[in-house]
């Protein structure tokens, strides 16, 4: 059994960027790093970091039912999304996806942040735009600009201090 496992689920490699910055800041060398819909055998863990693309303010089946399937194990979640870096939206974001971790796992917390949308999204919020929707959709391809450069170096800097959080939680969980 591992140590550690990075699990992701990237369709834009935002989230897979974000595997790639956990992974390299988990100490030792009983740990892996794979995408979780992969064909190969996906090995048990004792801690399991997992990330997913946010659609429609969730994870997908594939990372829902994943989370649904593990007992007894220590979980964190990771997550991009081109939605702006909004506390409450990360914040229901986290509440969405952990509620498929069963209750005898221990959850150790979450991060979240904003990831590049692919241009044809942009297009999308273009061709809906309307005399009576105009604002709406300004502030739509205003997000969808910002994102464009995201994750960013502070966001890589963010998830390596969150790898950090959790492992001091993992050492004190066992000296309890």
């Amino acid at each position: 059994m591992l140590e550690y496992l990075v699990l992701y689920q990237s369709e834009s490699g935002n989230t897979k960027k974000i595997a790639a910055t956990i992974f390299s800041h988990l100490p030792g060398t009983s740990k892996d790093l794979i995408d979780i819909t992969t064909d190969k055998t996906i090995p048990e863990a004792r801690v399991y970091f997992i990330g997913f693309c946010v659609h429609c303010g969730s994870c997908s089946m594939v990372v829902s039912d994943f989370l649904g399937a593990l007992s007894g194990k220590q979980i964190a979640l990771f997550a991009t999304c081109g939605m702006g870096s909004s506390p409450e939206y990360y914040s229901s974001i986290e509440h969405s996806a952990s509620v498929w971790i069963e209750s005898d796992n221990e959850y150790l917390g979450a991060f979240i942040c904003q990831g590049k949308m692919p241009q044809k999204v942009r297009r999308k919020y273009e061709s809906l735009r309307t005399a009576e929707n105009a604002p709406r959709i300004r502030l739509c391809l205003q997000n969808f600009d910002e994102a464009l450069t995201h994750p960013d170096s502070l966001d890589l800097e963010h998830a390596k201090v969150f790898v950090q959080k959790i492992l001091k939680k993992i050492q004190a969980d066992d000296t309890l």
